[in-house]
């Protein structure tokens, strides 16, 4: 009777691969663009008008996985309602440094998250990257190590860079700035993984690759 009321992962439907970049990005995308056209028209206030765009991309993050999908992966929840709350934070006290700082939360929970998970035993690099893959625990725990350590690293960039730089350089840190590193990170460490994947045929290879292409996505709203 259980299998009734449980509906198979295989079975929930499944948006294309270019609708999640669309959503993923195109929020992202507007707003870049909001931001730049407001600081072209000289607005003091770019950076918090500019916020309802993070607010909007959060609130369709979310309701694409309960409508669509009828759930809500951890990473995209954990992602949207930071968005959502440092995105509110900026519109109610008219103050843009909330909504600078908020990268900087993020990356350190998703730091703190992967230590935590390795520390207990699990494998959170599975939430970050989609889908499930087979490589021994020392290559896990390394992996889990590095992602860590680069989500750290991430962190202390975003806050050097917003208390440093004018809002536009930060702007264009946060995207694609942060989208190019991530990609970058992940690609190498694409070697290890293929390196341990069990030894079945080619296409072990290649879904290591993609594998770590996944990890390269950032946390949905990079926002």
């Amino acid at each position: 009777m259980s299998g009734e009321t449980e509906t198979p992962a295989e079975a929930r439907p499944k948006l294309p691969k270019w609708v999640h970049y669309v959503i993923d990005y195109g929020g992202l995308v507007a707003w870049l663009l909001t931001l730049l056209m407001l600081n072209l028209m000289h607005r003091s206030d770019a950076a918090v008008t500019s916020s309802w765009v993070i607010v909007g991309a959060s609130l369709l993050a979310l309701g694409v996985g309960l409508i669509v999908e009828r759930r809500i992966a951890p990473m995209p929840l954990v992602t949207a309602v930071v968005g959502l709350i440092f995105g509110g934070l900026t519109l109610a006290f008219h103050d843009e440094r909330f909504i600078k700082v908020k990268p900087t939360i993020l990356y350190g929970i998703l730091g703190l998250f992967l230590i935590t998970g390795a520390l207990r035993g699990k494998n959170p690099l599975k939430v970050l990257m989609g889908d499930a893959f087979h490589l021994p625990d020392p290559v896990v725990r390394t992996l889990t190590l590095r992602y860590a350590l680069f989500f750290f690293a991430l962190a202390i960039a975003n806050e050097a860079v917003w208390r440093t730089q004018s809002t536009v350089t930060w702007a264009f840190f946060k995207f694609p700035g942060v989208a190019i590193l991530l990609f970058a990170f992940a690609m190498s460490q694409a070697p290890l993984m293929m390196k341990h994947m069990p030894d079945e045929d080619e296409t072990s290879e290649k879904a290591a690759g993609s594998q770590a292409a996944g990890g390269a996505k950032p946390p949905t709203d990079a926002l």
